[in-house]
């Protein structure tokens, strides 16, 4: 079962320039076992993020100057804070408010009068699920899939840390990419899965093509950078003679995902996925699913 009590060190960001409804939120969340930061308007909050990185950020929707939906927009746009679970405080109970702060990157969103005890509860859940996330995409990383999700158009809401750093030294840290650049990715989701950049996306800093992997949900897609020399896939599929299928199911095993998530990943059932997973193991020479990962990254590490 997923632990969703605070660590040590977790940290939550309330930004809310009602100062009386900042200080209630904060003693709720020390008294809770968080560390709690606050900030009072959006562009505050923005600074603070050049410092400190929390777990999660609790932003009120309606502020003067740059109100929270702008706020989420800047945290989502910027490499290093977009993976930051963001949920909404707000008075506002209509539909076209709700999308608003989706659209905008939120993660959740409450409505005030705030109950405090439905806060946490999202709060230590999102942060829960935002680190199994981060741990997927180490895990992702050490298995040689660069990977990144962009929007439908072309922002990019999250990256594996070794993708990060290619797509920093191409644009800069925490910058987007070229509308040109953006484009491209554009025309790869319009191809559909498996779908490779016509061009580069940035070849005067060494970054080459990437390819469309599939939609990951709701407004993001999920790409992959295309490096030189094997992809651990291809050291896998060659080591084991694993099946294109195989190679598919066994990424998202070592991401961590359930035989019910791989299927709806992948679009098949449940059951296909366990008889590809026996074949697999057979393949392996293993006999459950925690030996398969550690066997499999063992190898695409060269220890295998």
């Amino acid at each position: 079962m997923r632990d969703e009590q605070p660590r040590a060190g977790d940290m939550v960001l309330v930004v809310d320039d009602n100062r009386d409804e900042l200080n209630m939120l904060v003693d709720a969340l020390e008294r809770a076992g968080f560390t709690a930061l606050a900030a009072t308007r959006g562009e505050a909050a923005l600074t603070l993020l050049e410092r400190v990185m929390p777990n999660l950020i609790v932003m009120d929707a309606v502020m003067p100057g740059m109100d929270g939906f702008e706020t989420c927009q800047q945290i989502k746009r910027d490499a290093r804070t977009a993976h930051l679970p963001v949920i909404f405080m707000t008075g506002l109970t209509e539909t076209a408010h709700v999308l608003r702060g989706l659209e905008a990157g939120g993660t959740d969103y409450v409505t005030k009068p705030v109950s405090l005890v439905e806060l946490l509860a999202r709060i230590r859940v999102h942060i829960a699920t935002a680190r199994a996330a981060h741990g997927a995409r180490l895990a992702l990383d050490a298995s040689g899939r660069h990977l990144f999700a962009i929007t439908p158009q072309g922002h990019i809401l999250w990256s594996t840390p070794q993708a990060a750093s290619l797509l920093a030294a191409a644009f800069g840290d925490g910058a987007e990419p070229p509308e040109a650049v953006r484009a491209l990715l554009r025309r790869a989701v319009e191809g559909g899965p498996d779908t490779q950049t016509a061009e580069p996306l940035a070849p005067s800093a060494g970054l080459g093509p990437a390819r469309h992997l599939l939609r990951t949900g709701p407004g993001e897609h999920l790409f992959q950078l295309v490096t030189a020399g094997p992809s651990g896939e291809d050291i896998l599929r060659t080591q084991l003679d694993l099946t294109l299928r195989e190679v598919e199911v066994l990424r998202w095993l070592i991401h961590g995902k359930t035989n019910r998530e791989i299927s709806e990943i992948l679009g098949i059932s449940p059951r296909t996925v366990n008889k590809h997973l026996e074949r697999i193991f057979a393949k392996m020479g293993v006999e459950n699913r925690a030996s398969a990962t550690s066997l499999a990254m063992r190898m695409m590490a060269g220890k295998g």
